[in-house]
């Protein structure tokens, strides 16, 4: 549960008055103690410096004159309840005795050592029979104190509280499509009005690239897809044209696949670029429940990425082993964003495979792995940009090293992950299955040098 600032700013406030006002009785009772031993020894030392001079002249002490003074040359002749203290320790100057009796005493000679000038103080007290009433007044002093402060504190923290109040109340609202504006109306020329004016600078900037965005999404949205779409039906026309010869006819086949594959990849980027509200699951706006993708299978999805791609995989002198993927191989995904995720990996160990190299599909309990023979991969350093975790961009490199990201984002945003790693001379890399929150395990000899496109 949170703590309201004003809250915590009344505590702290008032736990300091209180400190303060602990502190204070205890120097203040302390202060009264010290005077009125002060002032209690002031005639032990008045009758101790004429003691000294009598004896310094004729070799006898002389009996005291003042009142309640005693001169004892020996232990035995000590009152019977400041004995046995004085025998424990025979420097004490001060000593309670019994029957509220209070004693102070002073050696003539040694510290320690007879003969004491000895008085009994119970009667010449003023701080002990009134101790309570002191305690009283500064524990009523305290809580006074404490109580005025409270009331500054509540004062202070409504004053502080209620702008950042009304400035969390105005930005709470917020959404993507319905940034909040004018933050700053009606509020201070302090710290928070310039913080106020500072988010609503922020936010403008904000709402402009976000318009810019949207705008970007728009145009992108109809100048990809209405030329992919013209190429795709223009091939689907060639096709279908009965003069066409066999050979043209099986040189479009991987002209429309690919075209197919395009279309899915600029859509799904399209969907990913946008921010979805909640409970909006495609990106299109509308309020829809969030319900887990039904299993998509593997193994035609795969096979129209090598139609597309065949040629690519002839000149990288690389074979594609599909014989651990069985027909019945599938992934909660939606196919969209299975297809782009494989087309993603895929082209990937196409770019960067060692060349005459196999590039393995197999199902596992964890997911869907992807294995070909490559380069070890560069690791980002710890903290230096790499947030996803995935390695960097190689120098050998023709591409932005985004790609592997953009696979990663997209599949976070349907519940699974993908993981990488490098052993034996193989990199892999794992398509989790959705749902699947346990981090798979990086082999510890990935040691850097190349990387994804």
């Amino acid at each position: 549960m949170k703590q309201p600032l004003r809250r915590r700013l009344m505590a702290a406030l008032a736990a300091f008055t209180l400190g303060v006002s602990a502190l204070f009785g205890l120097l203040a009772m302390g202060f009264v103690y010290t005077v009125e031993d002060r002032f209690l020894e002031r005639g032990l030392h008045v009758e101790a410096q004429r003691q000294r001079s009598h004896f310094a002249a004729r070799g006898e002490w002389q009996p005291p004159v003042g009142e309640g003074v005693t001169l004892h040359t020996q232990v035995a002749s000590l009152p019977d309840d400041l004995r046995a203290q004085i025998v424990a320790e025979p420097r004490r100057r001060e000593a309670p005795g019994e029957e509220g009796r209070h004693y102070h005493l002073l050696a003539l000679q040694q510290p320690g050592a007879p003969p004491w000038l000895v008085v009994e103080v119970s009667r010449q007290l003023i701080v002990r029979p009134i101790r309570n009433e002191l305690l009283g007044l500064l524990l009523g002093g305290g809580l006074a104190l404490v109580a005025v402060s409270l009331l500054l504190a509540h004062a202070l923290a409504r004053r502080i509280s209620a702008p950042l109040e009304q400035l969390a109340a105005r930005v709470a609202p917020g959404a993507p499509g319905q940034l909040p504006h004018r933050l700053a109306a009606g509020l201070r020329d302090d710290e928070i009005g310039a913080l106020a004016r500072s988010f609503d600078s922020l936010l403008d900037r904000t709402r402009a690239f976000v318009e810019r965005e949207q705008a970007f999404t728009r145009d992108a949205s109809h100048e990809l897809r209405t030329p992919l779409a013209v190429l795709r039906l223009a091939i689907e026309r060639l096709q279908a044209d009965p003069a066409l010869p066999a050979a043209v006819g099986r040189q479009l086949a991987p002209m429309r696949a690919a075209t197919q594959l395009m279309e899915q990849a600029v859509h799904t980027l399209l969907l990913l670029a946008r921010e979805a509200e909640a409970g909006d699951e495609d990106g299109t706006g509308a309020a829809t429940a969030r319900s887990p993708a039904l299993p998509t299978p593997v193994l035609p999805l795969v096979e129209q990425w090598v139609l597309a791609h065949a040629s690519w995989l002839d000149e990288a002198g690389l074979t594609l082993d599909l014989t651990a993927l069985s027909p019945r191989a599938t992934l909660a995904l939606p196919p969209a964003v299975l297809q782009l995720a494989l087309s993603g990996l895929l082209g990937n160990a196409v770019a960067h495979g060692q060349r005459g190299g196999c590039i393995e599909l197999r199902p596992e309990p964890g997911g869907l792995r992807v294995r070909n023979p490559s380069a070890p991969l560069v690791w980002p350093a710890a903290g230096a940009g790499g947030a996803t975790g995935l390695p960097g961009k190689g120098e050998a490199s023709s591409g932005f090293g985004f790609g592997l990201a953009i696979v990663q984002r997209l599949l976070q945003a349907h519940g699974s992950r993908l993981d990488l790693g490098h052993e034996a001379g193989f990199t892999w890399a794992l398509v989790a299955a959705p749902g699947l929150a346990a981090p798979f395990p990086q082999p510890a000899s990935t040691t850097p040098t190349s990387a994804s496109s």
